[in-house]
Formats: structure tokens, sequence, C-alpha cells
């Protein structure tokens, strides 16, 4: 599918960061959501520059002037479809950081595809 760079380069963390700043609010409030109605301990929100299948489209790209189209989802699903194998969700949840202090992204890009923890921003 998709080759994973195995170091994340730092241009593309600012490139990352600067469009997550724009959609950082409605993340942690979709965050909270997920977690508060016992959908799931653990949120993903892909997101990619193409329309992809998983998830629920979140923020497309343009509606804050961000070049990404964000999706919220939640490590069942990832597991469902195969992209966490289920041996290794312990894993991922042990990786899995506080969700109040970072969004957890999967990037989906030609050129890097890879979960991504990101701090919010601080007021």
């Amino acid at each position: 599918m998709y080759a994973n760079d195995p170091e994340l380069n730092g241009k593309y963390l600012g490139t990352i960061s600067q469009d997550f700043v724009k959609v950082a609010d409605i993340i942690y409030e979709a965050a909270y959501q997920i977690k508060k109605r016992g959908i799931s301990d653990y949120p993903i929100f892909p997101m990619c520059k193409e329309n992809q299948p998983i998830g629920a489209l979140l923020i497309p790209s343009g509606r804050l002037q961000n070049q990404w189209n964000y999706y919220a989802s939640f490590l069942s699903e990832f597991v469902e479809r195969g992209l966490v194998d289920v041996e290794l969700s312990d894993d991922f949840k042990a990786a899995y950081k506080n969700p109040e202090e970072y969004a957890c992204l999967f990037v989906i890009d030609p050129e890097f595809t890879k979960f991504v923890f990101i701090p919010y921003p601080e007021d």
C-alpha cells in the first residue's frame, strides 16, 4: 500500500503540526466525546488529503483553512480492518498516550503512513 518511513522527518512533522493546530480544538472535543460516551478509550484520528474509508469524516479539508481531511475512529475499527493486529492491540494500548494531552493521528500519505501522537497546543 504505502511505504512507511521509519523516521518522522522534521519538515513532515512541521507540515502536520501546522495543519493540526487549526483543528486541534475539534479533535480534542471529539476524543473527549468518544471516551465520555463509552465508545472507546482509544480514539484515533486518520488524516489524509484524499478521501479514505477509515472512520467518519470529522473535518473536511478547507473547512478551517486546513489542508488535510480528518476522520474520527477508534482502536476497535483498526483491529476489525486488520490495520492493528489483534495480538498487538495490547502493545498499542500500552503505547497510547493520554488522550487529554495528545491526539492519536493516523497519517495517510503516499510518502508516509504512520501513527503519530501530537500534543494539543497550549492556550
